[in-house]
């Protein structure tokens, strides 16, 4: 319930709500399931990215600003649009309620900023150390992991950190494509202390300030790397 006006500090804190999330609910295994599903987002959308935007920087074909572009479409797209047909595509290979529905959901969310983000980083980076390897016998593909990938490392930090953060959070497809409690990341936990009668509010905020505190300690753990690569990847290309 809320009062009226509004207590700004409680009469009588107590720690009684995060006791109730932690231990009478199983918190744990939706903490688990969105750790999974998020990491395994992050670490494709960072090699498909890679890939995708070292491509779309170096190499010269009919219709790459076209394409590069319609990449970035994609992310302008509200979710809801293809929420309809992934549903269905997933209903049809019996993906529904497991991990590779969810992951392969957000990568749709995620890959097209991915792939846009380290574009702009590559395109900043000079072709002289990338010939230098050539010369020197390096094949393309080494090139990009040996030369192009360390040097963009403040890049594919703050890749990662977006993609990591937007599978961490989504909510959407998660409630969609989960039909049983062991398949529920953290966002869907959290409903289930909303009731049709009543919301356990106490309950509702303990669990998403729980829920906050990962990407709170990642992104202060990096955020030198990422302030750095969303500025430099903004600013070329």
């Amino acid at each position: 319930t809320f009062t009226s006006p509004p207590v700004w500090w409680p009469n009588h804190p107590t720690l009684a709500a995060y006791h109730k999330v932690l231990f009478e609910s199983d918190i744990m295994r939706s903490a688990a399931n969105s750790l999974i599903i998020a990491g395994s987002t992050t670490a494709l959308a960072l090699f498909l990215a890679l890939n995708a935007g070292y491509g779309f920087a170096r190499f010269r074909f009919f219709g790459r600003d076209v394409l590069a572009l319609s990449v970035l479409f994609g992310q302008m797209l509200p979710n809801a649009v293809v929420l309809i047909p992934l549903y269905l595509y997933f209903d049809r290979l019996r993906l529904i309620d497991t991990y590779p529905a969810l992951i392969i959901s957000y990568l749709v969310i995620v890959l097209p900023l991915c792939t846009w983000m380290l574009r702009g980083y590559f395109l900043g980076l000079p072709r002289e150390i990338e010939e230098a390897a050539l010369i020197d016998g390096c094949s393309q593909l080494g090139v990009l992991f040996r030369v192009a990938l360390p040097l963009s490392l403040p890049a594919v930090v703050a890749t990662g950190l977006f993609a990591f953060t937007v599978s961490w959070d989504e909510f959407l497809f998660a409630l969609t494509f989960t039909q049983s409690q062991k398949t529920w990341t953290l966002p869907v936990r959290i409903t289930s202390f909303s009731g049709e009668y009543f919301t356990d509010w106490s309950a509702v905020m303990a669990a998403s300030a729980l829920m906050s505190i990962p990407v709170i300690v990642i992104f202060l753990s990096f955020q030198r790397h990422f302030v750095r690569g969303l500025s430099e990847g903004a600013v070329k290309g």
